[in-house]
């Protein structure tokens, strides 16, 4: 999404600047949180809470979710469905604003210039400090949206408020350091795979 996106909005030399960067990774972002990341990710966070349970109701991860379902109809695998594309579209405009704008720092005046693997990779874990600390908050929230406690918060923006009321703002970065290792390797790698399947494509696709 992000590479079709980014092919509308680049410059007659075939750049794309910082802020076209971010507006592509948002767009891209929101696809995703609404076609594939919220159920997924709701029934994920449901079932997680459930086998913690003292009397787990979920015999495995299917029968979780044909019980979801069953229960609560498709909206039940979208519960928290504003907080994720909040999410979503926030971390993927983080992270592509970033790389962008690393990548046409690195480049300078000339947009051909070739990025290694090594550099790529340092350019991803960049990115994905930033967005860790850019929208951890939103990722709290979209939790606590999709887990078994849900129906406690009238809705996202109460969810906000009553962690903010009785846990403080600290409370919105629980996890915070854990996740900053796992998400910067993962962003590296990401980017890294992005770029060489990219690189392959357009050898493969390229016309005279």
């Amino acid at each position: 999404m992000f590479e079709f996106l980014s092919n509308q909005m680049r410059d007659e030399q075939g750049r794309l600047d910082s802020t076209r960067g971010l507006i592509c990774g948002l767009g891209a972002g929101v696809a995703e949180a609404v076609a594939v990341v919220c159920p997924m990710e709701t029934v994920k966070v449901k079932f997680i809470h459930d086998q913690t349970s003292p009397n787990p109701k979920y015999r495995g991860f299917f029968h979780g979710v044909r019980e979801i379902v069953r229960e609560q109809g498709l909206r039940g695998t979208y519960q928290g469905l504003t907080a994720t594309v909040l999410k979503q579209g926030s971390n993927q405009a983080i992270r592509f604003f970033v790389m962008t704008s690393l990548r046409n720092w690195y480049k300078g005046d000339n947009p051909n210039k070739a990025m290694n693997p090594f550099i790529t990779g340092v350019f991803g874990a960049i990115a994905g400090a930033a967005s860790v600390f850019g929208n951890t908050p939103l990722d709290v929230v979209k939790t606590r949206m999709q887990g078994l406690e849900a129906h406690k918060y009238k809705n996202t923006w109460d969810c906000a408020y009553q962690i903010m009321k009785h846990e403080g703002p600290l409370a919105f970065y629980k996890g915070t350091v854990p996740r900053l290792g796992r998400v910067c390797l993962d962003v590296a790698i990401v980017f890294i795979i992005y770029d060489e399947v990219v690189k392959f494509l357009n050898k493969v696709w390229k016309t005279d």
